[in-house]
């Protein structure tokens, strides 16, 4: 670097700090301004010299970038030992977390609301510590206590004082779900008109049953009580708000209550609802179009009427498109019962479009599937004496005679000689290998918009499995109702920041890419506060570029460390 003097066609000198480099390309040395710093005859009014002033302020940072340039030089005993209970590892890739956590001003929320309260622990200090490790290494609130020593940050408090701020940030959850909202749609524009619901369910691993922890239909075919979250999505799969409901409840009782909510709280006018079959029932249909809002629901096919059926077997207005795909649709007036304020039924007409679509490849893919319970169904005709109501799950219903102990949920013995496989079930379950079905109110829409909008769907059914295996979120040992919210609060807050990161990167990696890239960010310390790096990857090379994060260097100093981890803060 030097001191750069410019005549200007007036005849004043322009002082400025430059620097040259040679231009690979060009094949010359360039110049580059590093410092513009004005009109020398301006300049001598605040200094007596600005030249030698200038000079000297010059050799400083070339003295500087030396000094970063200088190799570091380390010694060490061969015979230096470790303490007992020495961990010297840090982690270093939360800081990409910590970016976004202080982007939605999570930290100022917290604060703000505890100016209100009587407790004396940092309630965002430790909402820290149970996102960045529930994102990195995911363990019980104990284990994650113990290791919180893993992350630059002071985390100065107890892990009763963890336990204790569960039963705030549940107090506040509600308001810092909206919170969330908001700053998302303010930073990423978050477009609502479209809207993904789904619901699934965690499971426990205790006996007992209480008013929230209920035995249910599991998805993942456990005995154990489970909770049921309804979850809502924006278009580009970060989530917008949630709800847990008893493990008995029944996927389609959720949907109300959950569209209730997001109306009344989120004021985002009018949404077209995007959700599975599980949710299609005539009070929820109407109770959509009451509210002027829209929907697009997948419809069963093999659980439909017969005059469905017929329509969806009829090859007439199919259109192929190659030898492996057809498409159809009609406008149809279909009748739905509708639950009265008296708790009677009544029939209302819903005009709706119906679209119908036959994929070869999802044929063949349900043929697969259905292999393995076929199997299952066989074996369970040999040997009934394996099974009960929850291990039979999925081919009991290719299994005729089968009768369940009601309390037990064993096989009935009396039933043994009397089992036999549901040929006439199988054979109309076949028919229907392959064929789709979506009804929407969106009449309007094309019917490769349609399926477009319903194929979002995926990405809510993506969101259950990274709560379920990247952070882990079952099996949930919590067991006061406060604290099992502000669990679900904790992951719901990890997966927001995750897939914001995920959308930041254009989808251009999963999520279980950039988890384990950031977990392996880390580094050890050396001694006299240099600290070596010892991995780096494309995700971490991109992950850098969008968030200012330099995570390339091999060695860095304590201060340069808190430095970035500060500046990720503003």
């Amino acid at each position: 670097m030097y001191l750069k003097k410019s005549r200007r066609s007036s005849g004043r000198i322009y002082l400025s700090i430059a620097d040259g480099y040679r231009d690979k390309e060009r094949g010359h040395t360039r110049t580059v301004t590093i410092e513009s710093l004005g009109y020398l005859d301006e300049l001598q009014k605040q200094y007596d010299d600005p030249i030698a002033f200038f000079e000297q302020k010059v050799k400083e940072l070339n003295e500087q970038k030396a000094m970063k340039k200088t190799p570091i030089t380390l010694s060490f005993s061969p015979n230096e030992r470790l303490l007992i209970n020495t961990n010297d590892r840090k982690n270093f890739g939360y800081a990409a977390f910590s970016k976004i956590y202080h982007e939605l001003e999570l930290d100022k929320f917290l604060k703000n609301r505890q100016r209100h309260s009587k407790e004396e622990y940092d309630s965002n200090a430790i909402m820290k510590l149970l996102v960045f490790s529930r994102l990195l290494y995911p363990a019980s609130k104990k284990k994650t206590y113990e290791n919180r020593d893993i992350f630059f940050e002071r985390f100065d408090f107890s892990l009763d004082d963890v336990y204790r701020c569960l039963s705030f940030f549940n107090k506040h959850s509600n308001a810092l779900q909206l919170w969330v909202h908001e700053h998302i749609k303010s930073l990423y524009e978050r477009n609502t008109n479209l809207v993904y619901y789904d619901v699934t369910n965690y499971y426990f691993e205790i006996d007992e049953q209480d008013e929230l922890r209920k035995k249910g239909v599991s998805k993942e075919h456990r005995p154990d009580p489970i909770v049921q979250m309804g979850l809502f999505m924006d278009t580009n799969g970060i989530p917008i708000t949630y709800k847990l409901f008893p493990g008995n409840a029944l996927d389609k009782t959720t949907f109300m209550p959950m569209l209730r909510k997001i109306q009344h709280d989120y004021s985002l006018g009018r949404i077209i609802v995007v959700a599975d079959k599980g949710i299609i029932t005539g009070d929820n249909i109407w109770y959509t179009l009451s509210a002027g809002n829209g929907y697009v629901f997948s419809y069963s096919v093999r659980c439909a009427d017969k005059e469905f059926k017929k329509y969806v077997l009829d090859e007439n207005g199919y259109t192929h498109r190659g030898d492996s795909f057809k498409i159809k649709s009609r406008l149809y007036p279909r009748e739905i019962l509708v639950t009265t304020t008296k708790g009677k039924k009544m029939k209302k007409v819903v005009d709706e479009k119906q679209v119908i679509f036959y994929s070869e490849e999802y044929a063949l893919k349900a043929k697969y599937e259905r292999a393995a319970t076929i199997e299952k169904a066989k074996d369970l005709i040999k040997n009934p004496a394996k099974y009960n109501r929850a291990t039979s799950y999925g081919a009991s219903k290719y299994v005729k005679n089968l009768i369940f102990d009601e309390e037990t949920g064993e096989i009935l013995e009396s039933a043994h000689q009397h089992l036999t496989f549901d040929e006439e079930r199988l054979k109309e379950e076949e028919k229907f290998d392959g064929y789709y079905a979506i009804v929407t109110s969106e009449y309007k829409e094309s019917d490769d918009k349609i399926i477009e909008m319903y194929r979002g769907l995926w990405k809510i059914e993506e969101s259950f499995k990274i709560t379920k295996s990247d952070i882990e979120s079952r099996p949930v040992y919590l067991s006061l109702r406060e604290h099992i919210d502000a669990h679900f609060l904790i992951c719901f807050i990890s997966l927001v920041i995750v897939r914001i990161l995920e959308y930041r990167l254009k989808g251009k990696y999963s999520v279980s890419a950039i988890l384990e890239s950031l977990a392996k960010a880390s580094c050890s310390y050396i001694q006299e506060n240099y600290y070596l790096f010892d991995f780096n990857n494309d995700v971490l090379e991109d992950i850098g570029k969008e968030l200012g994060i330099d995570f390339g260097k091999k060695i860095m100093t304590l201060g340069e460390i808190k430095k970035i981890l500060g500046e990720v803060k503003k």
